[in-house]
């Protein structure tokens, strides 16, 4: 590496597979490696987008925060599962993408050499964003239950410390599906009390849960209402992957850095982009939206578990995606990878740099096929797996 900055920053992997997976060119090929999804955006984003392109003041930097339409749709989002008002003029900024505002935010709140709490598998992604701001990860590591993955509140509070300058988290979880309640919430309150330091709250996934419940928002305790930065994203609930905005919703004191961040980095967000994620916000359907398109995720989710119930998957309770426990069956999740690309003709991503408990499995993602050909999973595993 030319500069120490990225000597410790493995990659992703997902972009391995899923070039190979485009050189394949095969369309039998199931594509479980990448977070995308063949569910259509809200039809009043894309009307809204058609129109924007016509629309000249869509063609331009400014405001460099978004447009205050989308600013005021976002706070009144986030305020509304928070049960908190936030001021959209010194409250919210736009980003360009819910990952584009982590980092933002990481390099708004991190000292270089400060430590960052995570919870365990996690997103390269996200782990790779704090090592780029300078601090390092601290990983709490997620059990694995009869029902699914679980976070014990206390550990997660433990690890905060003197050295602790944010808890970074995301619920329902990625990779794993794990889903952070108000037990996690009592048990940090007084760690982040005590230290000083922010929860960073990545909602990108917050209602695609498959409880039936809605968010628990850390905001929305007392004890956190004044240390929690929210950063949300249209790119997974509402379907916009391709759009690239999103929105940083926290405290005055703070929002201020988190914009002259921005300001340094991405500068402004998809200016096309903005007024359509307004419009898929605010809809009078937008909830049942999200509902909808929760339920087929769950669908999919369900049908993946059936097919693959012989093998040692871990039960998501939310998100779109799921891991199998290739290091139980003996193979490293590399090699399985291999397998099933070749033999099974399913694409996946191993979880290599995905935190220490992420090394023995390998990631499936079920958002993106439908039903009818998820169906034949089970036979493409035995083909390549036995």
């Amino acid at each position: 590496m030319a500069v120490t900055r990225l000597r410790h920053i493995p990659g992703i992997g997902v972009d391995q597979v899923g070039e190979a997976a485009d050189a394949a060119r095969d369309p039998e090929l199931l594509r479980l490696e990448n977070l995308d999804t063949d569910l259509r955006p809200p039809r009043v984003a894309l009307e809204t987008t058609r129109a924007a392109v016509d629309d000249p003041a869509a063609n331009s930097y400014l405001p460099f925060r978004g447009r205050r339409s989308l600013r005021e749709a976002a706070a009144r989002h986030v305020g509304s599962l928070a049960g908190a008002a936030y001021d959209p003029d010194t409250e919210c900024v736009s980003v360009a993408g819910g990952l584009n505002g982590v980092l933002n935010v990481l390099l708004a709140v991190v000292e270089p050499g400060r430590e960052v709490v995570l919870a365990d598998p996690v997103y390269a992604g996200l782990a790779n964003r704090v090592r780029l701001a300078g601090g390092v990860p601290r990983h709490v590591p997620s059990t694995r239950a009869a029902a699914g993955w679980e976070t014990d509140p206390d550990e997660l509070a433990a690890a905060v410390g003197p050295d602790t300058a944010a808890v970074l988290v995301m619920s329902p979880a990625m990779p794993t599906g794990a889903v952070l309640d108000r037990r996690h919430w009592d048990a940090l309150a007084p760690a982040v009390a005590e230290h000083g330091c922010w929860l960073v709250y990545d909602a990108a996934m917050e209602r695609i849960r498959f409880d039936g419940r809605a968010p628990d928002h850390p905001a929305a305790h007392p004890g956190l209402a004044e240390r929690t930065i929210t950063v949300g994203s249209a790119a997974k609930e509402l379907r916009m992957i391709g759009w690239r905005v999103g929105w940083v919703v926290g405290p005055a004191a703070i929002m201020a850095d988190v914009e002259l961040v921005g300001l340094t980095n991405v500068v402004c967000q998809v200016g096309i982009a903005q007024e359509a994620v307004a419009a898929a916000l605010t809809a009078p359907d937008a909830a049942a939206d999200v509902a909808a398109a929760t339920r087929e995720w769950q669908r999919r989710r369900d049908l993946v578990l059936r097919q693959l119930a012989d093998y040692p998957c871990v039960r998501p309770h939310g998100g779109w995606s799921l891991l199998v426990d290739t290091g139980a069956m003996g193979l490293a999740p590399a090699a399985a990878a291999e397998l099933l690309f070749h033999r099974g003709r399913v694409a996946a991503t191993p979880m290599t740099g995905w935190g220490p408990s992420g090394a023995d499995f390998l990631r499936l993602v079920f958002s993106n096929e439908p039903v009818e050909r998820l169906g034949g999973l089970r036979d493409r595993f035995r083909a390549a797996l036995g």
